[in-house]
Parts: structure tokens; C-alpha cells; sequence
């Protein structure tokens, strides 16, 4: 068990004192163990860090992590992109960034300001446009709807920190919907709208979602769930799981209401129920309402459902972090990773309608060692695709295809404001990284 583990991370130079925050260990429940850790301010040496089983040292335990090594909130990017890239081991491909430029060879940066502002805020008014120059963040935005612009600033930020950033200007949509429709042969064609979800039949250019995203900078602040602490959280083991299938959720689409009725009429196989109102207000009499439940006692289910939401449902990450078999509604939405994952392979695929699920929860049950596996194998690709680097990754990428494409400069417009990097008055904070030699400029 976890408690037998000790970790200690300190800085490599006695020298050097920083404070370093150091939870337990998280049980994976497999025989690996995910440790965390937060530092409050940097080291220039580096880090030594050890693994102790009672006294003694496992694991090839000590480790170092050579320096400089900083905390989230210094403001030292790596000049190199290429250092940095290689260093987090960010794919050479991700093949939803490939097929999303495909519609856009060139990004004529003159249009998108001609015709963005008019056409897609006073409509849909959640779009906010970047500008990204020197390494410092500058936006506006159009439209009333446009509050969720704080965790893509979030996210910038903390890129900006890390790395320098191409020059690049682009449109970002934080609302739920995809909103580029238009095919490469139409006239005038697409623009390329960066959206946090994607369609079959739309244009948008995909981030990881605002969620996930928010998740991965919320790692130790303990505030939410967070894409690391449901690893370590993920219920009883598979043989003692309840054999149902889970559903919780809102009333954002009609599929969910239909899932209740299923429910009550088989109970032995699905447990759905409605957490709060919104769309379908008349139908909370004759369906019910259910309390919440905390997210990690959803894992004490052998088989969760995967319904839509306004767009892709945002908990499926999260779903596929667990430890339980995924039942799929067929959709589409999709989130940047999607596109990895295969039906049968990483879960079991359920059609739109919802009329083959009990079909699909009674075959997880007269095939356990399969519905096991397929779950363990989704678990894992989860756990490659949702670590933290790589969603920096997969956002730099994004943003460097963007430049290479531009037709022109990116500018700070008119209305634009500077997003200021964090005060960082809590933490010492000094560059350390190596400056290039005068010749090698």
C-alpha cells in the first residue's frame, strides 16, 4: 500500500532551499505508483530525488533531475523550441493536428479580420482574438460570451513560461459549439477557427478542452478533480465492483432522459439518473432528480456510460482514467484525442439512438475477462494521451503549424490588451538557462 512509500525531493545543493510539496503517493491499483509533487520556488542544480520503502531506497532510487528545474509561476521560456520539445518528448505527429490544417495550407490573416468580427461574435459572441508577439499574450474579445477566455489565458500563460512561443495571431471559439461548417471547395472557403471541440462536419481546428486543460494547471491546488488524483481513486478492485452500469448527469441532451427510462425499467443492469434541470425543466416530475455524486465513487461501477452533453460529453478523460469499461455513445463530437482511440480496443462503442446498450452492459457481463481487458487497455492509452506534457505539447504544435502558415505578420489591433504573466511575489524566481554563445547567434 501507498503508505509504505516515502518520497523526498530536495534541492541537489545544500546550498539551495526551496519548499517542495510532497503528497502521498497515488495507488494505481496496478503495482505503479503516481507521485506529485509542487515546488515553491526553483532550483538552479536540480533535484535529487529518493524513493524509500521503510528506510531503505528502491527503485534505483535516488533520482536527479538535472537543473535548472522551476516552478509553474517563473517566467523563463526556453529559447530553443527543439530543446524544449525533445525534452517532454512531444510526438513528432499528432494526427487530429494533421488532418485539421489540411483545409488550410495558408492562413490569410487579413481575411479572418474582414470577416470574423462581423460574422461569427454578434452571432455566437464567444470568440476572442489573440495576438501572440515576443512571447507576451494580447487579446480582445467579441462578443458578450466570452468569459471562458480565462482558461485559455491560463493556459497560454503557463505555455509562455515554459517556452517562447511563435509569433501567431488566431481566433479562439469558447463556446460549446464548433462553428466553421464551411468545405474547402465552397466559395468563399473555410477559415481556421481553433474550437475545444470538434465536429464531423465542421472546419474548427482542435485544443484539448478548456477542462482538461484547467485540470492539468490544477494539479495539487486540491480545488477539483483533477486528471492525476483520479488515478489513485479508482474504486475496488474490478472483481469487486458492482456489476451495473452507471449514468449521472444533467438533462443537456434528449439521449440522458431516455437512459432514466431504461433504468427503472431494468435495474439490474443500469443505474441512470438525472442531477439537475435545465433543458427539459417539465420532465423532472415524471423522472426524478438525483443527488450528486462524488466522482470517484462512480468507479465503483464495473461499466460507465458515456452520453453527450451540449457537444462531447468532458468527463469521458475522465471516465477513461478509471479503472471501469467505458460504454461509448456513438458522436459527432469529438475532443483532440479521440481520434487515437478505437472502438472494441480502448472501449465498447454504443450507437447514437442507445437502443443496443443493455445489449452491450449484458455482453460486458458474460465476457469479463474481455470487458476487463478492453477497460485496462483504455486506462492505459488515457493515462499516455492526458499527462500533462503531453497537452503542452499538443498546444505548442498547434500554435506552430498556425505560424508556419501564416500569409502575413500577426499584429496587436485595435482593442487589444496585454495579459500580464502572474505576479509571482511568493516564490524566488531567477533565470538559470543557458544563454547562446555570441557565434552561435
Amino acid at each position: 500500500g501507498r503508505t509504505q512509500f516515502k518520497v523526498v525531493i530536495k534541492a541537489l545543493s545544500p546550498k539551495e532551499i526551496t519548499r517542495i510539496h510532497t503528497p502521498l503517493p497515488l495507488d494505481r491499483n496496478d503495482g505503479t505508483f503516481l507521485m506529485r509533487y509542487r515546488m515553491y520556488g526553483s532550483v538552479k542544480k536540480g533535484l535529487k530525488i529518493e524513493i524509500l520503502y521503510g528506510d531503505k531506497h528502491v527503485a534505483q532510487s535516488p533520482y536527479i533531475l538535472k537543473g535548472p528545474v522551476y516552478h509553474e509561476y517563473c517566467d523563463c521560456p526556453e529559447e530553443d523550441p527543439e530543446v524544449w520539445q525533445n525534452t517532454l518528448s512531444c510526438p513528432s505527429q499528432e494526427p487530429q493536428i494533421t488532418k485539421d490544417f489540411l483545409s488550410f495550407p495558408t492562413i490569410d490573416l487579413q481575411r479572418m479580420l474582414k470577416e470574423i468580427p462581423s460574422k461569427f461574435s454578434q452571432t455566437r459572441g464567444a470568440i476572442v482574438h489573440y495576438t501572440i508577439l515576443n512571447n507576451r499574450i494580447y487579446r480582445r474579445s467579441l462578443g458578450k460570451y466570452t468569459d471562458f477566455k480565462m482558461f485559455s489565458d491560463e493556459m497560454l500563460l503557463s505555455l509562455a513560461r515554459k517556452v517562447h512561443l511563435p509569433d501567431v495571431e488566431f481566433y479562439l471559439n469558447v463556446g460549446d459549439w464548433p462553428v466553421e461548417y464551411r468545405k474547402v471547395n465552397d466559395t468563399p472557403g473555410p477559415i481556421p477557427i481553433i474550437s475545444w471541440c470538434g465536429s464531423v462536419d465542421s472546419r474548427d481546428i482542435v485544443l484539448p478542452t478548456y477542462d482538461v486543460t484547467h485540470s492539468t494547471l490544477e494539479t495539487l491546488r486540491g480545488v477539483t478533480n483533477d486528471l492525476l488524483s483520479i488515478q489513485g481513486n479508482t474504486g475496488p478492485f474490478w472483481e469487486n465492483k458492482t456489476e451495473q452500469a452507471l449514468f449521472r448527469g444533467r438533462d443537456s441532451r434528449e439521449e440522458r432522459l431516455y437512459l432514466v427510462k431504461l433504468s427503472r425499467k431494468n435495474p439490474e443492469l443500469l443505474d441512470a439518473g438525472i442531477t439537475g434541470y435545465f433543458f427539459f425543466r417539465e420532465k423532472e416530475k415524471e423522472l426524478g432528480k438525483v443527488p450528486l455524486m462524488g466522482f470517484f465513487d462512480f468507479f465503483k461501477y464495473k461499466y460507465q456510460v458515456n452520453v453527450d452533453g451540449t457537444v462531447a460529453a468532458y468527463r469521458f478523460p475522465y471516465l477513461m482514467l478509471g479503472d471501469s469499461l467505458v460504454l461509448k455513445q456513438d458522436s459527432q463530437y469529438y475532443e483532440h484525442f479521440y481520434s487515437v482511440l478505437k472502438p472494441w480496443k480502448h472501449y465498447v462503442p454504443v450507437k447514437r439512438s442507445l437502443e443496443d446498450l443493455l445489449e452491450k452492459i449484458k455482453w460486458a457481463k458474460e465476457n469479463d475477462e474481455e470487458a476487463q481487458k478492453i477497460a485496462r487497455e483504455g486506462q492505459l492509452m488515457a493515462r499516455e494521451l492526458l499527462q500533462p506534457h503531453r497537452l503542452y505539447c499538443y498546444y505548442y504544435k498547434v500554435l506552430q503549424k498556425y505560424a508556419e502558415r501564416q500569409a502575413s505578420k500577426p499584429e496587436i489591433r485595435d482593442g487589444m490588451d496585454l495579459v500580464p504573466q502572474p505576479d509571482d511575489r511568493d516564490s524566488v524566481c531567477s533565470c538559470h538557462r543557458k544563454k547562446p554563445l555570441r557565434e552561435d547567434l
